[in-house]
């Protein structure tokens, strides 16, 4: 009669027909555990979503899933951008006029070290022009893309916010920024055509630099100065004041500042044409990426007390700029569908190696040599079975056996 097969731990086909992941979560509430961390700190968010839902979450749970879900994002966008460098796809519509605009904002490590997790921002230029006052520029629908990597690798990596904006089918494209260079390289690539400008707030602040070191912080000197020249920079271009800032750089060599801030603004003279840009209706300053690293990395990577290990800063600013740039509805399915195919995969693979562990046989008792017929050895006489438990038995055992022979 066969055995019964033993029993094994085993998954529920539900499971897989349900599209369940790992844990004990539905996938709504994976999703709003998630969401509501990329918002607020681990422990926060699971209290809440614990407190609505009626189901105990740990601080711990709420960290692992959101980590898992973010690293999915950023893979996700890195196949993303090597597939588009790699294959050139249709370039997708895009507006009449995109803003790009990048920059970095500096985020607390555990250690005690600083990191500095570069941003890129794109926007549609609307311009308008109401009857009862001024034309005004605006910027809308917003979105960007952050990592923490090195300039070379963000370079790359931004083909796919820059794909996803339709950078190459915009009528314009305007790239403005403090004017460093790793953004410089980066526009060379993703934007070559791009009208680009010099934010003025920054031209200004150089200006401001200049007038300080040479009449005095806060002096009236320094100010009637300053905003002389602000002006004129924004009325007349940056023709004239380079030249009266070239001036006192000649005048004040022992001003290392004034030398440096002169070099700068000097280098950037076909980036501050503001005139021409303001009768065209661009904008000249880089606020909506300012604004960015305060609202998507900053408000949730620098709250107070926190640390970052360097291997989650980028699962998290991933989630920050799908939740910021309004593209949760999007994103959030291909994140789960990705996780449930890996959650599949590993339950195959569990199973296979349960089926795979070898059954530790019993040890087999040891031959005996048959005799002819088929029949074993007897026992020895002197085998423990056939020896009395005590010497008076064997006297016994013995007198009877003498008895029988005679």
């Amino acid at each position: 009669m066969a055995s019964v097969r033993p029993v094994v731990p085993a998954f529920s086909p539900l499971d897989d027909e349900l599209a369940l992941l790992d844990g004990r979560l539905t996938p709504t509430l994976h999703g709003w555990l998630v969401r509501l961390s990329t918002y607020l700190p681990f422990a926060h968010a699971a209290a809440l979503l614990s407190e609505f839902a009626h189901v105990p979450l740990s601080e711990g749970t709420a960290q692992r899933l959101t980590y898992a879900a973010g690293t999915t994002v950023v893979v996700q966008q890195t196949a993303e951008a090597d597939r588009i460098v790699a294959a050139a796809p249709e370039p997708r519509p895009g507006p009449a006029c995109l803003l790009l605009s990048a920059d970095g904002a500096m985020v607390p490590l555990v250690g005690g070290d600083w990191a500095e997790v570069k941003t890129l921002v794109a926007g549609t230029v609307v311009a308008h022009a109401p009857l009862d006052g001024p034309p005004h520029v605006q910027t809308t629908d917003l979105s960007s893309f952050s990592r923490l990597t090195t300039a070379e690798q963000f370079t790359q990596l931004a083909t796919v916010e820059t794909y996803a904006r339709g950078v190459e089918r915009a009528e314009r494209v305007v790239a403005v920024s403090d004017g460093a260079e790793w953004i410089q390289t980066l526009f060379d690539l993703q934007c070559p055509d791009a009208i680009r400008i010099l934010d003025f707030p920054h031209a200004a602040q150089r200006v401001s630099r200049i007038a300080a070191a040479v009449w005095g912080e806060g002096s009236a000197a320094a100010r009637t100065w300053q905003e002389a020249q602000i002006t004129a920079l924004k009325r007349d271009g940056p023709d004239g004041v380079l030249t009266v800032v070239a001036e006192l750089a000649a005048a004040h060599p022992d001003l290392a500042t004034v030398a440096e801030d002169a070099a700068y603004l000097t280098k950037r003279r076909a980036l501050m044409a503001y005139p021409t840009y303001h009768a065209q209706g661009l904008p000249i300053a880089s606020g909506c990426v300012e604004s960015a690293n305060k609202l998507v990395v900053e408000a949730r990577l620098k709250g107070a007390g926190m640390h970052w290990q360097r291997t989650h800063v980028n699962p998290m600013v991933a989630l920050r700029n799908v939740v910021c740039s309004q593209r949760w509805a999007a994103v959030w399915p291909t994140v789960q569908a990705t996780q449930r195919i890996a959650t599949r995969q590993a339950r195959r693979e569990r199973r296979a190696a349960r089926r795979q562990v070898a059954v530790v046989a019993a040890p087999a008792a040891p031959a005996r040599t048959p005799l002819p017929g088929g029949k074993a050895h007897p026992p020895p006489v002197n085998h423990p079975w056939k020896r009395p438990a005590l010497a008076g038995g064997a006297r016994h055992n013995h007198a009877q056996r003498t008895s029988a022979r005679e």
